[in-house]
């Protein structure tokens, strides 16, 4: 046992000796490399990856140590040299392109727009487009780019989905129903008769009444009919339910008109999801949180109401906007002030700038 310990002894004494006869840069060296080395066995992973700026470092500080120290470091010196040498390599390397220049990310969601918003489109219509807008981009470019995007060739991308089909017919399409309000002394029920406009959510709200019969629908229909005036050619179908308010006579009158009623199946209120929707969007607002005394009230609540819905409340279907908003110019910078506008006696606020 004391053999070896006195060997250990000599050693490290030699050891020190060898150390004061070193320069200070190889000392300085040699304990930045062994901090930079504890720093990366720190790190919780099995196998320490080394970044660039850490083979940096190793390549730049390895190269001041001993030889004898060069091969006790956590990398072998032939690849702190190789290190070495792509570090002078980039220094001296000047950037230079061979090819066709690289295409900027505007032109790529240019491409991949025009493509997702014209399903039909080829390659080459693409190009002549692009070109118009003073891009001219080959046809294998706006191949690699769409393939870069995941967006289909123009037959796959053809094909009509539900979902593009049923927002194409909306413009074209019209819904209708009925929902009924109890009056609050009486507890007489009366029942609104409205359509809405599927494309824009515009509603009508054609009339009440207290006994929704035949007679009365088919007068509310002609009265839509005129109100729309010329604007009733634009609408192909419209969407209705079972009820018994609804006769022959009153398909007969939008039939004339070049639109063909629709009828849901029974008994399934999604089929008529949109006149559903407003109709919960009305008791929400309005009838739930308000007391209507009689078939009067209700019809000047309703105006007020209606005309909020269709010119100022905003619409998650439409981005949030109005269905019909007023054509207004507003100067943002003459107008800073925002006014409050209360209507339905404060249930509803409308905010506008104010000059």
């Amino acid at each position: 046992m004391s053999p070896r310990l006195l060997y250990l002894i000599f050693c490290r004494l030699l050891g020190w000796l060898v150390l004061l006869t070193r320069t200070t840069a190889a000392k300085n060296a040699e304990i930045l490399v062994l901090r930079h080395e504890v720093t990366l066995l720190r790190r919780q992973k099995p196998r320490p990856r080394l970044s660039w700026p850490d083979r940096a470092v190793l390549a730049a500080l390895i190269r001041l140590l001993p030889r004898p120290l060069q091969a006790w470091r956590l990398v072998t010196p032939a690849t702190a040299l190789s290190w070495h040498r792509r570090l002078v390599a980039r220094k001296w390397t000047y950037p230079h392109r061979r090819g066709r220049p690289r295409s900027d990310n505007g032109l790529a969601d240019l491409v991949a727009r025009l493509a997702v918003e014209n399903p039909t489109w080829g390659y080459v219509r693409i190009q002549g487009e692009l070109r118009k807008l003073g891009h001219r981009v080959s046809r294998a470019t706006i191949q690699r780019l769409l393939r870069t995007r995941r967006v289909p060739p123009a037959p796959q991308r053809a094909q009509t989905t539900w979902r593009r089909f049923l927002r194409t017919q909306a413009d074209t399409m019209l819904a209708c129903d009925f929902l009924h309000v109890d009056c609050a002394v009486t507890l007489k029920r009366v029942y609104v008769f409205f359509v809405i406009e599927v494309g824009s959510r515009y509603v009508h709200v054609l009339g009440t009444t207290s006994n929704p019969d035949a007679a009365w629908t088919v007068q509310m229909a002609r009265n839509l009919l005129m109100d729309l005036g010329e604007r009733a050619d634009r609408f192909r179908f419209l969407i209705r339910d079972r009820g018994g308010q609804f006769s022959g006579v009153f398909d007969a009158v939008f039939a004339g008109a070049g639109i063909e009623v629709i009828k849901t199946p029974a008994r399934c209120p999604r089929a008529n999801a949109y006149a559903e929707r407003w109709v919960r969007t009305l008791r929400s607002e309005l009838t739930d949180r308000m007391l209507i005394f009689g078939q009067r009230h209700l019809r000047q609540v309703l105006t007020e109401y209606v005309r909020h819905y269709n010119e100022k409340r905003p619409h998650r279907g439409l981005d949030l906007s109005p269905p019909r908003p007023p054509a207004t110019v507003i100067d943002l910078a003459e107008q800073r002030r925002i006014r409050r506008r209360p209507i339905l006696g404060g249930l509803i606020n409308e905010y506008e700038r104010a000059a």
